[in-house]
Formats: structure tokens, sequence, C-alpha cells
């Protein structure tokens, strides 16, 4: 197996690492949304019993509770007077679940209407990139994007749609567009330099990682930049003893223990030895601070899993996939899991979305531009 091989093998547990997970992908634009009804004119409620399933839904949309929101969220339509937040929440949802083309749908016709903002255009960037429509995402991030150039959030929310559904090449266009703006930006320099390393562009990449660091000496940024160039360049060591400064410097938020947990996980800690204690319990940490953070959860579970404690596995697995159902390394150890429980049916169910997914994959790759 070659160097390039090897990477592709290994990084995408370690460096998949959300740089705005304490919100919903598309946060931004649900602020927007609420910001949109409080400014508004408020008309009458047409029904009392739909007003409260829509406040139950916002709620819920805003907990990252997408699939139980949909529910109120239709029992709201089209009996409340705030109709766009009832309407932009519920493509929220639909997106969150992987139900692009009803995102689509909705949020073409609110653009359609009197509604065309930059909120409701990034959301639409972000379904048309998980419905495979490149052209369109571009078209729907530009129209946001002339709309608020200097929204750093913009551009990272569209980017990390990118890196979510395996389209570096696009990715890599989307925050170019975001420096075009935002030269300074040593989030987007961030972004670039990972788009460039996950396309095997790594020298390519290091200046980017050099300029991210520069760009915001000693914050999260910097160090997330200097443990990220170390783990595409392979040297474990160097990126371990990175992330544990990182740490004791302070930075020991969600990320960095995340990112402790799954380092220590990849060099070998199995259990009974004290890196794998230490693995675990950086990752239970970063779990506790952030549960919405599916790569911590999706790591605990794989971890819980070595361990022996099934069960537990099971519950941070599902919590990994109902947070990222596209990503293919969750259906592999849960199919494991259920089968060690006995519960048959529900390891080939996850061996069948598995293989759906890697199918849909090598289609997407095979139709990539080069």
């Amino acid at each position: 197996m070659n160097a390039k091989e090897r990477r592709r093998r290994v990084l995408p547990l370690l460096l998949i690492v959300a740089l705005v997970a304490s919100l919903p992908r598309g946060a931004a634009a649900q602020l927007d949304s609420t910001a949109s009804s409080q400014n508004g004119t408020r008309s009458q409620t047409k029904d009392p019993a739909a007003e409260m399933a829509l406040q139950k839904g916002i709620v819920l949309t805003g907990q990252g509770r997408f699939e139980e929101a949909i529910a109120p969220l239709l029992q709201a339509r089209g009996k409340v007077a705030e109709e766009y937040a009832s309407e932009f929440n519920l493509a929220l949802c639909y997106l969150g679940t992987g139900r692009y083309g009803q995102a689509i749908s909705i949020l073409s016709a609110l653009r359609a209407g009197s509604h065309d903002t930059a909120a409701v255009n990034n959301l639409l960037a972000q379904s048309y990139i998980g419905s495979r429509e490149q052209e369109r995402a571009l078209e729907a991030l530009q129209r946001a994007a002339a709309q608020t150039p200097k929204d750093e959030r913009l551009y990272a929310y569209v980017a990390d749609s990118c890196t979510d559904h395996n389209e570096y090449a696009l990715g890599l266009r989307v925050v170019e567009i975001g420096l075009k703006h935002l030269p300074d930006s040593a989030r987007l320099h961030y972004e670039r330099a990972m788009f460039l390393a996950r396309l095997d562009r790594l020298e390519e990449a290091k200046p980017e990682f050099g300029r991210a660091n520069e760009l915001a000496p000693g914050g999260d940024i910097a160090y997330l930049a200097t443990v990220q160039e170390a783990l595409y360049e392979e040297d474990f060591a160097k990126a371990l003893r990175l992330v544990r400064g990182a740490i004791e410097a302070g930075h020991h938020d969600y990320q960095m223990l995340s990112l402790l947990g799954t380092i220590l996980m990849h060099v070998g800690a199995t259990p009974g030895q004290a890196t794998f204690s230490e693995a675990r319990e950086a990752l239970e940490a970063s779990v506790a601070a952030q549960p919405r953070y599916s790569t911590a959860q999706i790591a605990l579970g794989k971890l819980y899993l070595m361990e022996g404690r099934t069960r537990d596995a099971v519950s941070h697995l599902e919590t990994g996939r109902d947070l990222e159902p596209w990503n293919p390394s969750v259906y592999t150890s849960l199919a494991t899991a259920y089968r060690r429980l006995g519960e048959r049916e529900k390891s080939r169910e996850c061996i069948k979305v598995l293989a759906a997914l890697l199918r849909k994959n090598n289609a997407a790759g095979s139709h990539a531009a080069p």
C-alpha cells in the first residue's frame, strides 16, 4: 500500500474536524429565521395548536433533533402566522436528515417568493451538495456571497457540507470564493489546506496550514493547522505531541479532546493500557462538552466496542449515525456491535446501508472532475 492509499484509508476518522459543531448545520440561517420572525410584522395566529407545534418544532430543530422536529413542523405548516419560520425550519430538518429533494423544494419556493436571502441561499447550497448538484450549489453560494460577502460562517458551513459528502474539489472552490472576500481569514485558509491535503496536494496545502497559523497565532485554528499537517505527513508521534501541547496550553475544547482520543486509538492504544484510558477519558469529555459532535460520538462508540462495552457502543454509534447518516464507517462498527448482541437483522441492515453508501460514493467519484 503506497502513502497516498494509506492517507485515504487512515485519515477520515482523524481529520474531519467540524469547526462549527456547536450548532447544527445551517444554524446561522436558523438564527436569521428567528430574527426575521421577531422583526417582521406579526399577524394574528391562525391556529393556537399549530403555533404551539411550531414552537416545539423550532426548539427541537435548535437542539439538532431534526427527525423529531419534522412532525410538529408539518402540523404547523400552512396554519401559523410565521410561515417563513415554519418553512425554513422544516427545510433545515429535511437537510439534516438527508432528504435533500424536499429541502430544495421548500427553499426554492422561499427564494422565488419574498425570501431571497443569504440564509436561504446558504441552506440551498448545502442541499444541492447533498443531492450532488455541484453547479447549482455554487450558484446558490455565489448568490449568498453577493448578499453577505463578509460572513465567514457562510463559506464555512458550505465547506463543511462539502467535507461531509466527500466533495473535496467543490469544497476547494467554495473556500476560494470566500477568500476573495476574506483574504485574511485563518479559518478559510485552514479549510483550503484541508481540501488540498484531501486531494493529495500536500505540498500546496503546507503553505496554507502555515498561513492559518500566522493569521491566528496561539489560537485554536493555529493548533489545529499544525496537528493536521503532521497527520497528513503521517507523523503521528508529532501530531500526538502537538495535540497534547495544545491541551496543556489551555485549548482543551471538545475538538482537541476528540482529536487526542482518535490519535491515541490510531497509534495502537488497546484496553488495559494507560493510553487507552487516556483516549477514553478524552472522548468522554468531548462528548459531554458537545453531544452533537459526531466525530467524537463515533470514535467513542468504536472505543467502547474495543472494550467489550457493546451496548454503550451502540448508544454512541447510533447517535453518530443520527448526526452523520452518510458516514460509511459508523455502519461497519454498528454491524459488528449488533452481531455481537445477537441482533442479526439490525446487523444485516447496517451492512445494506453501508453497501449503498459505498456504491453512491464510488459513482460520485467516477463522475468527479479531474
